[in-house]
């Protein structure tokens, strides 16, 4: 039997701490899709399509993961997808309270979903999307954080911007 994850996020931007948790989830699972949802809730920096587009050409080494966008109820999503698990990060104990809430509402709308969670590596646990988006708007280094090409696509975001 084919073991599908779906890594659900809004990826804004994709950061080293996603591609790490992606690279090892690769390795316990059959297949991986990183799900890039819409999010009208939020106000993303960079439209799905942009997002889209950047974590496939992050991601591009991967033979079993596959990049797309969602906009529907994330249970819809996976079921259309034939996936049994979803896959979160938790990077801090801040995480898991909030977490814990939606793998108990998932479960609830879909009982035959399982979340696994992953913990991230020592060297990324401290990356999120949204210090690095304050770093680079603020004119910082974040070369660090995330791939070359994203680091571009945030210099270009600023540029434009300003």
């Amino acid at each position: 039997m084919s073991v599908v994850a779906v890594y659900p996020g809004t990826f804004d931007p994709i950061t080293n701490g996603h591609s790490d948790l992606v690279h090892r989830a690769a390795g316990l699972f059959d297949r991986v899709i990183v799900a890039i949802a819409a999010n009208p809730g939020k106000t993303p920096l960079f439209d799905m399509q942009q997002r889209v587009a950047m974590a496939k050409q992050v991601l591009a080494g991967f033979e079993n993961v596959e990049v797309c966008g969602f906009s529907d109820l994330l249970v819809d999503f996976v079921q259309s997808k034939k996936a049994k698990v979803i896959l979160r990060g938790l990077r801090a104990v801040s995480d898991f309270e909030y977490e814990m809430q939606l793998a108990s509402m998932n479960r609830h709308l879909v009982s035959s979903l399982e979340t696994v969670f992953m913990t991230p590596s020592d060297e990324t646990s401290f990356i999120s999307a949204s210090l690095v988006k304050e770093i680079a708007l603020h004119g910082g280094d974040v070369s660090p954080f995330v791939h070359k090409s994203i680091v571009e696509a945030l210099n270009f975001k600023k540029l434009n911007m300003s």
